[in-house]
């Protein structure tokens, strides 16, 4: 055997020569403008401008070896976008924690699961609304226990109490489609009975009551970013809350393996700090959309609340129509227009009238298909349940949601759009009500 042989049998770590010392291969980046681009084209880009995006980006215009798109693996100085979210969301909402999920369904459970709900507990909900509050209740291992609500749509603190068992753990009023639920008496309530507060602010981000921003008031607040919300790009949400031991329970089942904590894998600090999760995270990707679009935030609730209420002014109270309750006037975000005529046969006259001058707006009616907002029509739900969850029992929801008009205010109408809409719901109200001092007045 050579010298040089003998050498080289010699291990590196007893001072031989290394084995592997140059990687031969050229390395590409996993992610690349390949997938820019193709976020691009889901964009809507047209195709000769994304001919010039080709021409004009190559992977070696990316920084290093290209993004990773996860919020823990972040190739770049810079923090990463879901970090950019969350501060965001602190600083827009007054919050000392936020953190981003991957939808709104998912902030729910976590919060679920934080506040403590599971096996043997309840967890009580407007019987108005959509399913995935109560899904939520349900998927922690809780009993859902629907309550009433009022005129104002919103759960009825006055009909609280009466659902409060020795399981119950935690109330979750949703503030439904704009407006908001009556936060005071609820909290009053929840804390005289040491229950935790769930605000899903689902449909109403940026509204406010009494000057605070809904998801700020009770323990935790739940938001959906999403498509289908008044902000948010594709699937998204987020979860704000008050303390911070809440704050990690939250995390916990977001995370599951501990990756949101500094010694990820360390065992846990405090009894009950650790337990089986699941992943909710939200991507760099939705991140990224969302903190744009919670920018736009302020400017869209407030456009939205100047039309509904340039509108609301005008309109001339009757007597055969009851305007929805406003818990709050000023920290409405007021996207819906909502108002229950005395019977369902003044509904039916009213609703193509208004169609016919132009106003839009539509009825659910109860002749039409279940869509999973009102209690007795939650389906998937109904294994879960238990003779006092009320389901069956909430006769003002199911009368007001059959019953209800609703006017769709949009946040770009100019002052002569709102003008022209609220002399269209007045002309057609002249048509087939009584106009009186004495009736409910629409503002």
């Amino acid at each position: 055997m050579t010298t040089a042989t003998a050498n080289k049998s010699v291990l590196a770590i007893d001072g031989g020569p290394k084995a592997f010392t140059t990687k031969q291969g050229h390395s590409q980046n996993k992610i690349g403008v390949e997938e820019l681009f193709a976020i691009a084209e889901r964009f809507g880009v047209k195709p000769d401008a994304m001919q010039r995006l080709r021409s004009a980006l190559t992977d070696k215009d990316l920084q290093g070896e290209g993004p990773t798109l996860a919020k823990y693996a972040s190739t770049f100085p810079q923090p990463s976008s879901g970090s950019r979210f969350e501060a965001a969301a602190r600083e827009l909402f007054g919050s000392p924690y936020a953190l981003g999920v991957s939808s709104g369904t998912g902030a729910l459970h976590a919060a679920m699961v934080a506040v403590g709900a599971g096996p043997g507990k309840e967890v009580i909900l407007p019987a108005l609304g959509f399913m995935a509050t109560a899904a939520a209740a349900a998927l922690s291992g809780a009993t859902p226990v629907f309550c009433d609500v009022d005129e104002s749509l919103q759960l009825d603190p006055k009909k609280l109490e009466s659902c409060i068992t020795a399981q119950t753990v935690a109330v979750a009023p949703t503030h439904h489609w704009g407006n908001v639920a009556d936060m005071d008496p609820i909290m009053r309530i929840a804390r005289k009975h040491k229950i935790k507060v769930i605000e899903d602010c689902a449909q109403s981000p940026g509204a406010k009551y009494k000057g605070r921003c809904v998801g700020t008031i009770g323990d935790v607040g739940c938001f959906s970013i999403s498509a289908y919300k008044i902000i948010g790009g594709g699937e998204g949400g987020m979860v704000l809350a008050r303390d911070e031991r809440l704050f990690d329970r939250i995390n916990q089942l977001v995370e599951c393996g501990g990756l949101w904590r500094k010694d990820r894998f360390a065992p846990e600090r405090y009894e009950g700090e650790l337990f089986v999760g699941t992943n909710y995270r939200l991507s760099e990707l939705e991140s990224a959309v969302n903190v744009v679009q919670l920018g736009k935030l302020t400017g869209i609730v407030q456009r939205t609340h100047d039309a509904y209420q340039r509108v609301l002014r005008q309109l001339t109270p009757v007597q055969e129509i009851h305007p929805q309750t406003i818990n709050d006037r000023d920290g409405a975000v007021g996207y819906q227009l909502r108002f229950f005529p005395e019977s369902h046969e003044l509904r039916k006259k009213l609703l193509p009238a208004f169609q016919a001058e132009g106003v839009p707006c539509g009825s659910r009616g109860p002749t039409n298909g279940p869509d999973w907002h009102l209690c007795s029509q939650m389906f998937p739900l109904q294994r879960s349940l238990k003779a006092h969850s009320r389901a069956d029992q909430c006769p003002v929801a199911e009368d007001l949601y059959h019953r209800e008009i609703a006017i769709y205010v949009d946040q770009w109408w100019t002052e002569a759009d709102c003008d022209a809409v609220a002399n269209g719901v007045n002309k057609v109200l002249a048509a087939f009500c009584t106009a009186s001092p004495n009736a409910k007045k629409w503002w």
